[in-house]
C-alpha cells in the first residue's frame, strides 16, 4: 500500500470509527434485527476510489466502532464491510466509476449482512430477508447517494482523480 493510500485510508478509518462512536444514537435507525447509523458507509465507499486495501483496512476498523458501541451483532454485520469495500474497489480498479462500483457491491452487502445475523436470529425469512437484507439495502443507497455527491466534489477540488 503507498503512502498516499494508508494516510487517506487512516484519515477515513478514523471517520469510520467516529461515526458510530459519536452518531450512533443522533443518525441511527433501528428495526430489530436490523439498525442503520446514516452516513456509516460512507467513509468505506470514499476508500473504494483510493484502493482495495484502503476499503478493506476502512471496513475493519468501522466494525471495531459498532462492537464499541452497539455490540457483537452489529459488529458482525459491520465486518462484511471489508468484503463490501473489496468488491467495490475492484470493480473501480477494472473502470467502473463509483455509482456502478456501489450498484455491484450493494447486493454482496445486503445478503452477507443478512447471511452474517443467521446464527443469533435463526432462519427467520421476515427478519433476515426483509428487514436486515431489504433495510441493509436501503441503507447502502442512501449512504451511496451522499458518497457520490462527496466523491464528485474532492474530484472538483482535485483531491481524488475518480469518482
Amino acid at each position: 500500500m503507498k503512502i498516499r493510500e494508508l494516510t487517506i485510508g487512516a484519515l477515513l478509518s478514523a471517520m469510520a470509527l467516529l461515526i458510530p462512536l459519536a452518531f450512533g444514537g443522533f443518525l441511527m435507525v433501528s428495526i430489530p434485527p436490523f439498525t442503520a447509523t446514516i452516513m456509516s458507509h460512507v467513509p468505506l465507499f470514499l476508500a473504494m476510489i483510493v484502493s482495495p486495501m484502503a476499503a478493506v483496512m476502512v471496513g475493519l476498523v468501522s466494525a471495531i466502532g459498532f462492537l464499541i458501541k452497539l455490540g457483537p451483532i452489529v459488529a458482525a454485520r459491520a465486518l462484511m464491510h471489508a468484503v463490501v469495500g473489496y468488491v467495490g474497489a475492484v470493480a473501480i480498479k477494472k473502470g467502473y466509476n463509483l455509482s456502478i462500483a456501489l450498484a455491484i457491491s450493494m447486493p454482496f452487502h445486503a445478503l452477507l449482512e443478512a447471511i452474517v445475523v443467521i446464527p443469533f436470529y435463526g432462519f427467520n425469512l421476515y427478519k433476515i430477508f426483509i428487514v436486515v437484507a431489504l433495510g441493509t439495502a436501503i441503507h447502502h443507497t442512501v449512504d451511496s447517494v451522499i458518497a457520490v455527491f462527496i466523491a464528485e466534489a474532492l474530484k472538483k477540488a482535485k483531491v481524488v482523480k475518480t469518482a
